[in-house]
């Protein structure tokens, strides 16, 4: 079977005094960026690798190794590196909260960004709620974007709003990984930010009163469920835009709804996103998709 062949690059963001740090090795930082890629095959084992100068577009965002030192591990430089994703085991970390990801779920979903969830509590006190990894099909991904987008560079479709509107209504297959941080939250408090946050975006989108349609949504966060620290909730756009919703694996409801999977993932990768550098990263790792 052919493997999807995804190079990615990743990155760490600036380290800040009293930043606490990782203390385990990990393949790579909270935030990653799509590279192109230079492969040499020697004899029966195939080993990415080339030297490189990395060029960010983004002077705020330092660049890390690429995946590929996973193989030269004391090399100083970053390496270029055409990796399969189904050969990647190793996770990836969200570096503020240290939640790590697994680079693929199932058999088909890619990662393509991590991030982490803030919340305010009255103007005075930020805290992490819960960290996030943004999953899609490469191939739906091609299937839909490539005739229009497939031309187009990394940087030509970053804040291409257009492009940001067509993934996320296209029939794309996507999962947003929730794993909660904060050992203080419950339920209740997640089900009554998506009634802000999630009802926000229905009224935006769907310009009339979707009441029901919320209700539906929220009424699946039900108080017999616990959330402690580590759990884990998916909220998986399958085809035929249905929102499936888990908790710790568990199924808890199933919505078909256009609009509904729409106003999920922009609270993600919309124009005004919970962290703005995973949105930076999802175009990005999309692009390389339709770049194959």
């Amino acid at each position: 079977m052919r493997s999807l062949r995804f190079p990615f690059l990743f990155s760490q963001p600036t380290k800040l005094p009293g930043t606490p740090r990782n203390k385990h090795r990990t393949t790579s930082q909270r935030h990653f960026s799509a590279t192109f890629a230079a492969a040499a095959a020697f004899g029966a084992a195939a080993v990415a690798a080339a030297g490189v100068a990395v060029v960010s577009q983004n002077p705020k965002h330092p660049f890390l190794q690429n995946a590929a030192n996973l193989l030269c591990p004391n090399h100083s430089s970053p390496l270029w590196g055409s990796l399969s994703l189904a050969d990647v085991s190793a996770p990836v970390v969200e570096s503020n909260s240290g939640v790590s990801f697994p680079p693929v779920l199932g058999n088909s979903l890619r990662l393509l960004g991590v991030g982490l969830r803030k919340k305010s509590i009255l103007g005075l006190k930020n805290i992490d709620v819960y960290a996030f990894g943004v999953y899609a099909n490469g191939d739906d991904v091609k299937k839909f974007l490539s005739e229009k987008y497939g031309n187009l560079s990394a940087s030509e479709l970053q804040d291409n709003k257009d492009f940001n509107n067509d993934l996320i209504e296209a029939d794309i297959c996507m999962t947003v990984r929730l794993q909660i941080v904060y050992s203080k939250l419950s339920i209740r408090s997640i089900r009554n930010a998506y009634e802000e946050s999630v009802g926000s975006r229905l009224k935006k989108f769907g310009g009339s009163d979707n009441k029901e349609l919320l209700q539906r949504f929220t009424s699946q966060f039900k108080d017999e469920y616990k959330l402690p620290r580590g759990s884990v909730v998916d909220l998986s756009k399958e085809r035929g835009h249905i929102l499936k919703t888990t908790i710790d694996g568990k199924e808890v409801g199933s919505i078909q709804s256009k609009l509904l999977c729409r106003s999920i993932l922009d609270l993600y990768i919309g124009e005004d996103p919970f962290d703005r550098r995973t949105k930076e990263d999802v175009e990005v790792n999309v692009s390389s998709f339709l770049q194959k």
